[in-house]
């Protein structure tokens, strides 16, 4: 075994999403599909301009036949692409780039989105859903609205099957393991305290980040 709880599951094709959307675009959204490999809807748009289809990540209320832009000089509208310097104040974004010229990296799980909190000409402070608050350029670009599928935690799969379908093996908790295989096995009756990873080390609860950027606020 190379790593533990994975393997099986069902096969399944790669669907790629266009996470740059930093080009001057103009497109028509044609249908709202099921993405196996994430939370989130996504959305076929085909593009007038470039006459090429691409999907994007779909928002919140994103509907068949709405038409979604992308480019330096474009009015705000539900699931345009634009720096965020051209972004109205407390706007909801997703798909938010790190850095200038990357590929958008922030707010992209299902439900979630970021808020403008405020902005210059150079920087805007924005807050994640999280709660964490950081900077990043006003140059970098961002998709307006929240990610589709909001209650997608409330998911539930029924069955031991299904979990197996989607690449999760079953895990063993450690108290039910003799001394030998994990350090909270064996003793009469159940133990408590001291909690331990399989390999001996203490397992830690924290916060497990240790970045130093010095333009996250607070994580």
């Amino acid at each position: 075994i190379t790593v533990r709880h994975k393997g099986g599951g069902v096969k399944r094709r790669y669907r790629e999403i266009n996470w740059f959307r930093n080009f001057n675009s103009t497109g028509i959204v044609c249908s709202l599909e099921h993405d196996p490999n994430r939370n989130a809807y996504i959305a076929s748009v085909f593009d007038f301009i470039n006459f090429e289809f691409f999907y994007l990540l779909a928002p919140k209320n994103l509907q068949i036949g709405d038409i979604v832009k992308s480019g330096l000089e474009i009015e705000p509208s539900l699931g345009s692409s634009l720096p965020i310097s051209g972004i109205p104040i407390g706007t909801p974004i997703y798909n938010i780039c790190p850095k200038t010229f990357e590929k958008g990296k922030i707010s992209r799980s299902a439900g979630t989105f970021s808020v403008i909190k405020e902005k210059t000409d150079t920087y805007a402070l924005i807050q994640l859903s999280s709660g964490e608050q950081r900077y990043i350029s006003s140059k970098c670009f961002a998709s307006i609205g929240e990610v589709s599928k909001k209650l997608h935690f409330l998911t539930r799969l029924g069955k031991a099957g299904q979990s197996r379908w989607l690449n999760r093996r079953p895990t063993v908790r450690g108290v039910s393991m003799n001394p030998v295989d994990h350090p909270h096995g064996g003793g009469e009756g159940k133990k408590s305290g001291n909690s331990r990873t399989p390999w001996g080390k203490p397992n830690f609860r924290g916060k497990t980040s240790r970045s130093k950027n010095h333009l996250i606020l607070n994580k």
